[in-house]
C-alpha cells in the first residue's frame, strides 16, 4: 500500500483541517447581506405582483361600471322605443363584456293604470372575477368583480312659465323666426305622451305690457277702464312677491295708441289687442303651443319686468282660484285645475325661461283724469295719443300730457325684486339674453337662478340654449 494512503495518513489530515477552518467558516460574514438581499428583492417582486394584480382588477371594475353606467341611462329613457334589458345587454356586448351581466331589473309605473309610461328605472347588477398573475403564491387565484348601477327618468308634475320678447327689435336679424324655432323645439323635448297631465307650460309674450287675454282676463277681478284691451297694471308692492291674487281687483292697463306723431297711425298699441299676443296658460298641447309660437309678432317696447311678475304669478298658488275658473270654462284642461301647486309640493318643479334681445324701456300713461270713462277711452282707441296731442295742443302741451309710468332704471328694479322673489320661493329661473349687450346680459344674468342657468347667445345659438334648458328639466339621474 502506499504510503500516501496509509491508514495513518488520514487520521492526520482530519486532524489538520478540523478546527482551523471550520472555525474560520462560522466565523465568515461575508454572504449575509447577499442572503438578505435576495430575500427581499423575492419579497418586492411579490409585493410588485400583487399590485399588478390588483391593478388589473380595477381596471376591469372600472371598465364593467362604465359600461353599466351608459347602459342604464340609455335604458332608462322614457323614449326608449326598446326593451330596456336589451338595451342593456347590447351595450354589455358592445364592450366585450357580454358575461358580466348578472341581473337585469325594470320597475315601471302602471301603464295600463295610468294610460302612459312616466317613470321607468334600471338597475344592472354585474359580477365576475379576474384571474390573478401573482397572487396565487398567496393562495388566491383570481379576484371578485362586482357593480351596481340603477338610473330613472320619472315626470314629476313640472309647471313651466315660458316668457319670450316680442318687441319691435325681434325684427331684426331673423331673431323673431329663430326664436320660434327654438322655441318650438323645446315644446316637443318637454311635452310628450310620457309627461300627459304632468308637464304644463304657460307661454307668456311680451312687448310694451303683457296681452292677458280674455279668457285670463275675465277670471280675474279687474276694474276695468276700457272694453278693447286685456293688460293689467300691477303695484309697485306686488313685483316683491310671486303672488298674483285673481279676486283682488287690479287695475286694467289703458288702451292707446301711441309713437306716431306724422299720422293717426294705429300700430303701437300701448296693450295690443292682437290675439296672436295673448298668454296660453297652462297647456300641454304641443300643437297648439308651436301654432302660438309659430304666429307670434314683433312689435312695441320692452317691459321684461311684466313678463317675469306673469311669469312668477302663474307659478304661484294664489292664482288657483282663477285656474279653476279656466277650467270650468275649458280654457284650460281639467287636470290643471288645482295648479299652481303649493310652493312647497316637493314633487313638483317649477320653472320659468325668460328671454329677451335687449333691455327695459320706457311705457307712456295717460294721466288718468284723461281716461276716466268709456267716451274718453273711445277717443284714445280712435287716436293716436302723440299724433292728437301734436294736432290739438302746444308743443309744451303735447310733450307734457303724457308722463312715462316706467322707465329703464325703475323697469330694472322692478325685475331684480321679482326676480329675487321667485328665487326665494324656490322658482328656479333660466334667462336668455339674445344679441344683447354687456349691460343687458348683467342684468340678465343676475335674474337667473346662477350664472349656470343663464345663456348669452347669437343667432342660430338661441336653439341650443332652449334645449340645453329642455334637457336639464328631462334630466336622467344616476342614482348608484
Amino acid at each position: 500500500m502506499s504510503k500516501l494512503f496509509s491508514t495513518t495518513a488520514v487520521p492526520a489530515l482530519a486532524g489538520r483541517i478540523k478546527y482551523p477552518n471550520l472555525r474560520r467558516f462560522a466565523q465568515e460574514e461575508d454572504g449575509a447581506v447577499t442572503i438578505f438581499a435576495i430575500a427581499m428583492i423575492m419579497i418586492m417582486a411579490l409585493i410588485a405582483g400583487i399590485s399588478f394584480d390588483l391593478q388589473r382588477n380595477e381596471m376591469r371594475r372600472v371598465q364593467i361600471q362604465n359600461t353599466a353606467d351608459r347602459a342604464v341611462l340609455a335604458a332608462a329613457d322614457l323614449g326608449q322605443t326598446q326593451d330596456p334589458k336589451d338595451v342593456v345587454k347590447d351595450y354589455f356586448a358592445k364592450a366585450g363584456i357580454p358575461e358580466a351581466i348578472n341581473k337585469i331589473t325594470v320597475a315601471t309605473n302602471n301603464v295600463e293604470e295610468d294610460g302612459f309610461l312616466n317613470f321607468r328605472s334600471v338597475t344592472v347588477d354585474s359580477i365576475g372575477s379576474m384571474p390573478t398573475n401573482f397572487m396565487p403564491l398567496l393562495g388566491i387565484d383570481e379576484l371578485p368583480l362586482r357593480s351596481i348601477a340603477t338610473a330613472e327618468e320619472s315626470v314629476t308634475s313640472v309647471e313651466v312659465s315660458m316668457v319670450l320678447d316680442i318687441s319691435g327689435s325681434m325684427r331684426s336679424n331673423n331673431k323673431i323666426g329663430n326664436l320660434r324655432t327654438a322655441a318650438k323645439d323645446f315644446v316637443d323635448l318637454v311635452v310628450n305622451t310620457a309627461t300627459q297631465d304632468r308637464v304644463s307650460i304657460s307661454l307668456i309674450p311680451y312687448a310694451t305690457t303683457v296681452t292677458a287675454g280674455r279668457d285670463v282676463f275675465d277670471a280675474m277681478a279687474i276694474n276695468r277702464n276700457n272694453p278693447y284691451g286685456t293688460c293689467v297694471d300691477f303695484l309697485d308692492s306686488e313685483y316683491d312677491t310671486t303672488a298674483i291674487d285673481p279676486d283682488e281687483a287690479h287695475e286694467q292697463t289703458q288702451f292707446f295708441y301711441w309713437g306716431v306723431s306724422s299720422s293717426n297711425s294705429k300700430t303701437y298699441p300701448n296693450c295690443n289687442d292682437d290675439p296672436r299676443t295673448e298668454i296660453l296658460a297652462f297647456s300641454q298641447n304641443a300643437t297648439e303651443l308651436k301654432d302660438k309660437i309659430d304666429n307670434l309678432p314683433a312689435n312695441g317696447n320692452t317691459a321684461i319686468y311684466l313678463g317675469m311678475k306673469w311669469a312668477a304669478g302663474l307659478l304661484d298658488p294664489a292664482f288657483q282660484p282663477a285656474n279653476e275658473r279656466l277650467a270650468s270654462s275649458g280654457a284650460i284642461d281639467t287636470v290643471f285645475s288645482s295648479r299652481p301647486a303649493p310652493m312647497d309640493d316637493v314633487d313638483t318643479l317649477k320653472t320659468v325661461i325668460l328671454m329677451t334681445d335687449g333691455v327695459n324701456t320706457a311705457t307712456k300713461q295717460i294721466p288718468p283724469e284723461m281716461y276716466a270713462n268709456i267716451s274718453q277711452a273711445e277717443h284714445w282707441k280712435n287716436n293716436n295719443l302723440d299724433w292728437w296731442l301734436r294736432q290739438n295742443v302746444s308743443y309744451n302741451e303735447a310733450y307734457g300730457t303724457p308722463y312715462q309710468k316706467y322707465w329703464t332704471s325703475k323697469g330694472n328694479t322692478l325685475l331684480n325684486s321679482i326676480c329675487t322673489a321667485a328665487k326665494d320661493n324656490g322658482i328656479i329661473i333660466w334667462s336668455i339674453g339674445f344679441e344683447v349687450s354687456d349691460y343687458s346680459a348683467s342684468i340678465m344674468q343676475n335674474c337667473a337662478s346662477s350664472p349656470s342657468h343663464f345663456f348669452r347667445v347669437d343667432g342660430l345659438e338661441i336653439a341650443d340654449a332652449f334645449k340645453s334648458i329642455a334637457r336639464q328639466i328631462n334630466q336622467l339621474r344616476l342614482t348608484q
